[in-house]
């Protein structure tokens, strides 16, 4: 028997035999005599009173089970009658919800390219670096990170990440302090969104944008507002109408750089413009740049805390997407404010840290060397398959009647325009996405998911061969079902007749 139900056993058994064994108290044992100190009650009074007390319990429960609990208070229920919380209800994922919707049975004679997942591991051709996966070795084996950790992180990592992450101010120099490690960058998310939004709040995200933002946020009734990216000016917001959403319960305005899902990278010029509108209105800015390494030639990508001092940032950033382990849930949060404006903010952002007592400690005691080990030679061969995949992708669909793919400029991803009115056999993206599955067994995702009908994200992390044939099934496709403007057609043919005469 272990020790301590041995002890317990033990204690049991000797409170059972000392009240058995309670000396009977005398009437001159009164407290109230003179002289009198206080003994051990009569044990039989005190036995008889108890039983006393439950027979009356028992009889009020056979009179009516309901009416109270073993504390005596009324519950005031008469049967099974459990309710989900108002969070878990109000609680969506609009590309697991449109997906589930869709009625499709993928060509048997074809096989499958799912273009829809973002996870960048899922085909084997994107593997994490040997360096990386030692250093989890190396952790593991060390015994050292089996416990909990400070809520925030352990110091080494967040030190670890601090030195990684200089780039993001102008003096290169991160308190660790100021680093905030989570599990994955989407717990980094709805830490900041919560930090900085309370309900009947609203925060300010991009459309088309990745559809967590409105998951996170809606649950606890914090309004989602939506600027709107601009596909002609290469995803860049819309300034005057993000600006018009702005009134005085808006905590925060969010931005996406490198984007999911346009692939989008914003300039110094037009990240000054989101800044100065911050300024303006006294916003602080939440800025999701998981994808910041993920970014072509000829561009460049700007950490927004880089060229601010004067509006505080909480960037996220993590493991996921460059190093290729999104299982691994390391995500983090770095805080920028140097003109300290924030305020209990912080304090909030790092009580949240408590509700899951941090994050994976096995995985924080390898950053120092996932973070310093991994060679850059690996990060641009990731980036080269990314690259040559979207210049590929774009390069065969911007030839397909009907489509209009946006070269992407980072990220993993490319949306493609469908001009849906050309294709009459579907009624919008969400039933062309449905019908290409069954037809040709590629699976893009609508833009419905997010927030932007009328387009379809691609990923671009596939094998070069694969993202080859999706492209040719995608062209036969819409070749297929193109329907081309009858009254254009007769216009032109009649306006060649006139001119030959």
């Amino acid at each position: 028997m272990p020790s301590s139900v041995a002890n317990e056993s033990q204690f049991r058994f000797q409170s059972s035999r000392s009240r058995a064994s309670c000396p009977s108290r005398s009437p001159s044992d009164s407290p109230d005599s003179p002289g009198a100190v206080p003994v051990t009650p009569n044990c039989d009074v005190v036995d008889q009173a108890l039983a006393e007390l439950q027979l009356q319990s028992q009889e009020i429960r056979q009179q009516d089970p309901m009416a109270s609990t073993s504390s005596g208070r009324s519950t005031g229920r008469s049967g099974w009658k459990i309710k989900a919380s108002a969070l878990s209800l109000n609680t969506h994922n609009r590309i697991r919800n449109i997906v589930e919707s869709l009625k499709i049975k993928p060509n048997p004679e074809k096989p499958m390219i799912p273009l829809s997942i973002g996870d960048p591991t899922t085909f084997g051709n994107l593997k994490a670096a040997d360096e990386t996966m030692k250093a989890v070795l190396h952790s593991l084996e060390s015994g050292k990170y089996n416990g909990y950790a400070h809520t925030q992180g352990h110091e080494v990592a967040r030190k670890a990440v601090s030195k990684y992450s200089a780039h993001q101010r102008p003096d290169e120099e991160i308190d660790p302090n100021d680093v905030v490690l989570c599990s994955g960058c989407s717990s980094a998310l709805e830490y900041c969104i919560l930090a900085l939004a309370d309900r009947g709040q609203n925060i300010l995200v991009p459309r088309p944008g990745f559809c967590l933002y409105h998951t996170l946020a809606e649950g606890l009734d914090i309004e989602v507002r939506y600027y709107d990216l601009l596909p002609e000016q290469q995803w860049r917001a819309d300034l005057v109408q993000l600006e018009s959403l702005i009134d005085e319960n808006t905590a925060a305005l969010l931005i996406n750089n490198p984007s999911n899902p346009c692939g989008s990278v914003f300039d110094e010029k037009h990240l000054r413009q989101l800044i100065a509108i911050c300024e303006r209105h006294y916003l602080p800015i939440i800025a999701d740049e998981i994808y910041e390494h993920f970014v072509f030639p000829g561009s460049k990508h700007l950490a927004v805390s880089s060229l601010t001092t004067e509006v505080p940032v909480f960037s996220c950033g993590g493991l996921t997407k460059r190093f290729l382990v999104p299982g691994w849930r390391m995500g983090w949060i770095i805080v920028h404010d140097r003109k300290q404006r924030l305020g209990d903010a912080v304090k909030g952002l790092k009580n949240m840290c408590g509700r899951i007592l941090g994050s994976n400690t096995i995985i924080q005691g390898a950053l120092p060397d996932i973070l310093t080990k991994t060679p850059q030679s690996y990060f641009d061969g990731v980036v080269d398959v990314l690259h040559s995949n979207a210049t590929l992708a774009y390069k065969m669909l911007k030839q397909v009647r009907g489509l209009n793919p946006v070269m992407p400029n980072g990220a993993m991803y490319m949306m493609i325009g469908v001009s849906i009115e050309r294709f009459p056999a579907f009624k919008d993206d969400t039933h062309f996405v449905q019908e290409l599955v069954n037809e040709q067994s590629v699976f893009c995702l609508p833009g419905s998911c997010f927030e932007y009908p009328g387009y379809v994200r691609i990923v671009l992390t596939v094998p070069g061969a694969m993202i080859e044939e999706a492209c040719a099934r995608i062209a036969e496709f819409c070749e297929r079902h193109f329907k081309k403007d009858t009254r254009a057609f007769i216009e032109h043919r009649l306006l060649d007749e006139d001119l030959a005469f």
